[in-house]
């Protein structure tokens, strides 16, 4: 017996690529500038359902068969044009949510922010994990092993997860062989951006970026 391992057009399976857009959802209202995280409720302002339509235009006549969600309010509105446009329903995948925060629910800005409550110093012991929330590794790893599953779906066409700042920029990292401790000010993807990562036969191959709104407000709390 032998085994079949072609796809559409006869071309093998171990050459087929596939590309999965990690997007980025909006802007959030949250008029009381908290870090936000996993709380529910946390929904697009109207500027970020602008941003989400925006990511929609931008990945109209992509060749997508597949449109994963984080669970958050906010990432599923941002996946609902994008699937709209593809006539695809929208799947939630646990692995693209937020990653966990000891500051959620608080102030992190300069000069009222919860960091310079004393009580809260623990957390900050360690950068590099980081102490304050959950470790980059485990972010980084659970945000591939999605994409890789999408890409997998998807496998000879194009997926699209929509997840947040952090999960989306410390899985970049990972792929290009970088450290995850970073700077969070230099991270390089704003509000509604596409984060594009290419893999062929299963393995990742390269890296794509771009910003369809702009990048105002792309350190939004708890994005």
């Amino acid at each position: 017996m032998t085994t079949d391992n072609s796809a559409t057009n006869g071309t093998p399976r171990d050459q087929l690529t596939a590309v999965v857009h990690l997007v980025r959802h909006g802007e959030v209202a949250n008029p009381s500038g908290i870090l936000y995280g996993r709380i529910p409720g946390f929904r697009l302002s109207e500027d970020g359902q602008m941003m989400a339509k925006a990511a929609a235009d931008f990945l109209a006549g992509r060749d997508v068969t597949v449109v994963k969600s984080s669970p958050l309010e906010r990432a599923v509105q941002t996946a609902e044009p994008i699937a709209a446009q593809f006539g695809l329903p929208i799947e939630v995948d646990d692995r693209l949510i937020e990653s966990w925060n000891h500051f959620e629910g608080l102030t992190v800005s300069v000069g009222d922010g919860a960091v310079f409550a004393p009580r809260h110093w623990t957390a900050l012991r360690n950068p590099f994990r980081p102490s304050w929330g959950e470790p980059y590794v485990e972010v980084a790893a659970r945000v591939l092993a999605a994409a890789r599953d999408a890409a997998q779906a998807a496998l000879g066409h194009e997926a699209i997860c929509v997840s947040h700042q952090l999960p989306i920029w410390v899985a970049r990292r990972s792929v290009e062989h970088k450290k995850l401790w970073h700077d969070p000010r230099r991270r390089q993807c704003a509000l509604g951006s596409v984060t594009s990562l290419t893999y062929s036969g299963g393995t990742f191959v390269s890296v794509s970026y771009s910003e369809p709104s702009g990048s105002a407000g792309s350190r939004s709390a708890g994005a």
